[in-house]
């Protein structure tokens, strides 16, 4: 399974940063992913609910370490880009997010 297309959606929220959609092997699209302005640096959240206890549950997500971190490295490198194409371009992009 390859991640075919990744769109960056940059937001200037406290913490969140973007969020990403991806699309898995140009067939299967994940919305809802997030990047995150961590206590040690980015990281990328998986989209989640919110329980009726108030907490969270990934909708879905990795299941080994190994993908989680080629998806991380994937994301934040789409993510670093997009915001080198500067804010032009960075700022239409949320609008896009269903």
């Amino acid at each position: 399974m390859e991640i075919t297309e990744v769109r960056i959606f940059p937001v200037d929220e406290d913490k969140l940063r973007a969020y990403v959609t991806i699309t898995l092997d140009r067939c299967f699209v994940v919305r809802g992913l997030k990047v995150i302005q961590g206590t040690t640096g980015l990281f990328v959240a998986m989209p989640a609910k919110r329980r009726k206890d108030g907490t969270f549950k990934d909708i879905a997500h990795p299941l080994n370490a190994e993908t989680r971190e080629r998806m991380e490295r994937i994301i934040l490198s789409e993510y670093d880009r997009e915001l080198a194409r500067g804010p032009a371009v960075a700022a239409g992009g949320a609008d896009g997010l269903v």
